[in-house]
Formats: C-alpha cells, structure tokens, sequence
C-alpha cells in the first residue's frame, strides 16, 4: 500500500504542477493575450523604483509647498468636491484637442478646430495646478511616477500651444501636425495618470474599506479607564486599526473614536496631535474632527469612518459603525 499511495502523491503532484504553470497564461491567440504580451505596464511600474528622480521630485515638491495659494490650496485639493479636483479639471482639455483632432479630419473647419486648441491650452493650466497641488503630499514613490506623468502633459501642452501659433500664422498643415503630436502625449500621460490613481491608488479614499470589513453590532475595546486622557491610543479591531480618543471630563468626558488609517495616505492618526477637538495626521497634516470624522484641513478630500460608542455597566467601552 505503501508504494502506491507515493505513486498517487507523485502522480498528484505533478498535475497540480502543470496546473499551476499554465494558471494566467494568456491565450496568444486572443485579443486579451495579445494585449497582456504587450510591454505597458513594467516600464510605468519601473517608475516607482527610479530614486535617480528623487533629485527632480524633492525641489519641484518644496516650490509646490511654498507657493501662496491660501485657502486655494484646499480649493485645488477638491475637499469641498470629495475627491481630488484635478480629474475632473482634465476632462475640458483633453475634450477640446480631441474635438480639435476630429475637425482637423473635416473640411472647412479651420476656425473651430485653432479655438478648441486655444481653449484646450487654456483650460490645462487649472489643471496642472490642481494636479501639482495633490502631487506634493504624496509618497515618494507615487511622486517619481507623477513628474513623468507631468513632464508627459507639460510636452503635450507646449505641442498644442505651439499649434495654436501656427494656426494663427496659417500654417494648417503644420498645426494640425502638432496637434496630433501634442494628442500622442497626453494620451501618454494620461495612461501615466491612470496608473497613479489605480495602480498606486493616488487620490484613493484608503478609509473607504472599513466600513466592509468590520462586522455588524457592537465590539467591546476594553475598559474605558485603559484610555488615556487627551491622548491618542491605537486599538486593533479585529483587522482594522482604530484612533481611540478619551476627552476631559471638563470637556464632556466622551470617548471618541475614528478609523485609525487616514483617508489621504494611510497615515497612522493615532501618532498625530489632539487640539480643539480634532487630529492632525502626521503624514502629510489632514485634520479630522474627532466627533464626526469630518476633514476639515489639509490634502485628505474624504472623511474618516467614525464609530458610536458607549460604555457598558462595568465601565467597558464598547463601538460600533452607525
């Protein structure tokens, strides 16, 4: 019996082994193999890994951070939207010299297609804006990513405005050749834009999951004493990091209590600073509001999961989602 049960695991063995070889391979005559085959997504991964543009990124990032913007900055940041402003700001750029190249294929429409490139080379300046301001509290990691994806539209916009000039000048042909170059790369930067936000979650709400994974019904932390008072403590539940907040009792003696994980960046809240009812990340500077998680400063453009609390009979402090 021996022998045979090792000739069964052997045999086993090897099936599992070509299974496993062939699990993902794409079909090379498919559509989908094709496109997997092609070499897109290593060389925008490889970004991410260049520290040689840390040289690049660390300056233009310290300009972005000392211009005066004031309250513009929260503006260009998109928290009073929710997300981040600047996706929403491409889409009349990229719009207009899209239309603009589709004109550029029709007789007769010489005029709207140098108006479109014009308003195009307008409207990318917001944009880039709003973009650098997000891009400087970023992690390095996403910043060497996102000035190859700016060197990228920067290209794209001096072609377009180059364009626009020769249209002026009534060199048709030649604007209209700049302009299909200048639509090449911002297609290019934008494929460099759409890794940011999927691949390397830019701009991502990172609180967005709690919600889901944290079970229905009320969850004991232990007992309300274990808290110190004023201070931000660290309390996992379950998979979830949470901020654990005990006020005053001057101030009301409740406890407070948000996702510990910021929404911008990941930052850990319970090792920021607790004034005036709220919490500083110290990340990258979100504030949150400890009684309703609403963000009110900063990059973060979503509010923290907040979690109702009480205290049991014994003294135990107990959460729950609302």
């Amino acid at each position: 019996m021996h022998p045979t049960a090792r000739e069964d695991t052997k045999d086993h063995t090897a099936d599992t082994t070509d299974t496993a070889g062939a699990c993902g391979a794409p079909g090379a005559d498919t559509l989908t193999g094709r496109l997997e085959q092609l070499p897109l997504s290593a060389p925008v991964d490889a970004l991410a890994r260049a520290d040689a543009l840390d040289s690049v990124t660390g300056p233009l990032r310290d300009a972005v951070h000392a211009l005066p913007l004031g309250t513009v900055r929260d503006l260009l940041r998109g928290r009073w939207l929710g997300h981040p402003l600047h996706p929403l700001l491409v889409q009349v750029p990229m719009g207009a010299w899209l239309s603009a190249g589709v004109l550029d294929l029709l007789p007769g429409t010489e005029r709207a297609g140098r108006v479109l490139v014009g308003t195009g080379v307008l409207a990318a300046l917001p944009a880039a804006l709003a973009g650098w301001t997000d891009w400087a509290d970023t992690r390095p990691e996403q910043q060497r990513t996102g000035v190859v994806h700016a060197a990228a539209n920067s290209l794209a916009v001096g072609l377009y405005a180059a364009s626009f000039v020769a249209r002026l000048r009534g060199r048709r042909w030649r604007g209209r050749a700049l302009g299909y170059a200048g639509m090449t790369a911002a297609s290019v930067g934008g494929m460099i834009g759409g890794h940011l936000a999927y691949r390397q979650a830019v701009g991502v709400n990172k609180a967005e999951p709690v919600p889901h994974v944290v079970p229905e019904g009320w969850h004991r932390l232990g007992s309300v004493s274990d808290f110190p008072v004023g201070e931000p403590s660290r309390f996992l539940l379950g998979e979830v990091p949470l901020l654990v907040v005990r006020e005053p009792d001057e101030a009301g003696g409740r406890v407070r209590v948000l996702a510990d994980r910021c929404s911008h960046q990941s930052g850990a809240l319970s090792g920021g600073r607790v004034a005036d009812g709220c919490v500083t990340c110290p990340l990258h500077g979100s504030v949150f509001r400890l009684a309703d998680g609403a963000n009110v400063g900063g990059p973060a453009t979503a509010p923290q999961p907040v979690f109702e609390t009480r205290t049991a009979d014994d003294g135990g402090l107990e959460v729950r989602l609302p």
